[in-house]
């Protein structure tokens, strides 16, 4: 089975370690590196996933340079080689391909959600409710229904715990109305745009998430955009509305631990040799079909 990295340990200032991504600071820029860290539910997993952090690295870099006209974001390059202009300390040969280097933004700490479909916990909301963060939808609905129009459904970004809805109002009395408003339709606008290109490419991206931060007076997309930790991708051509569908994304993970039992907290178990390279190859799929090329490995 092909190594997995879990822990980074970099002769670098550590600026955070998230569940999935290390930063490190390089003055008016960072090094982000994607481990093969997984969470689900909160919990990051023991097991790692093998080359998911390189899928999470290059696959965002496709889309923040395929989309850079449409949003301007944080990405200036993925790491390709051990030695980096501005970067003082050598790199590891394991950061090829899986770390990139970025400009820093102060991070607004909202999960700008974007639906497309009806699904997971705005399914849940929408039974309850009838509404996904305070968005009114028609009733009747199905599960996994496309909706007539992406709805922004954001929520906070919790340090630890689950993350909370917000309505856009929150969000412009927590951001300010200028933000609010250009992280929506940003966010709006980048989901659209992938969307039309996935679907192209037998893949529905159901819903996704994205971050945004100021950069100077600039309010740019950050950290990752449209990879299977963000964002539930559908093969389309196994789409039937009305429940669950499969994935190329980490719900498979999720599905397991749900029917093992696992009581969601702490420690997570160990994952099985066979679930963690399912996961991984789901990963990697999703990377070959809307990239139509193979990873870049260290």
């Amino acid at each position: 089975m092909t190594p997995v990295l879990t822990e980074t340990a970099l002769d670098l200032p550590l600026l955070a370690r998230g569940k999935v991504r290390d930063l490190y600071d390089l003055g008016d820029r960072l090094l982000i590196v994607a481990t093969d860290r997984i969470s689900a539910f909160d919990v990051v997993m023991l097991t790692g996933i093998p080359d998911k952090g390189l899928v999470l690295t290059q696959l965002s870099a496709f889309w923040f340079e395929l989309t850079g006209d449409i949003v301007p974001n944080h990405f200036i390059a993925v790491v390709d080689s051990p030695r980096i202009d501005g970067v003082p300390a050598e790199l590891p040969r394991e950061m090829i391909g899986r770390a990139m280097i970025v400009q820093k933004a102060r991070r607004i700490d909202v999960e700008c959600v974007v639906r497309g479909y009806i699904s997971g916990s705005g399914w849940k909301d929408y039974q309850e409710h009838g509404a996904v963060s305070g968005v009114r939808l028609l009733p009747g609905l199905e599960e996994s229904q496309e909706l007539p129009e992406p709805i922004f459904t954001p929520t906070t970004k919790a340090q630890s715990g689950h993350d909370l809805p917000m309505t856009f109002r929150n969000v412009v009395q927590m951001a300010g109305e200028r933000a609010a408003t250009a992280m929506k339709l940003r966010s709006l606008a980048l989901y659209r745009y992938g969307r039309d290109y996935a679907r192209e490419r037998g893949i529905i991206i159901a819903d996704t998430k994205f971050e945004f931060g100021w950069l100077d007076d600039e309010v740019i997309l950050i950290d990752e955009c449209l990879t299977p930790d963000s964002s539930r991708f559908w093969p389309a051509d196994q789409y039937r509305p009305g429940g669950p569908q499969p994935s190329f994304d980490k719900q498979f993970l999720r599905d397991y631990l749900t029917d093992s039992g696992w009581n969601r907290e702490p420690p997570a178990p160990e994952l099985p040799p066979e679930i963690v390279e399912q996961t991984a190859e789901k990963y990697r799929e999703a990377f070959r079909r809307l990239t139509g090329r193979e990873l870049i490995r260290p």
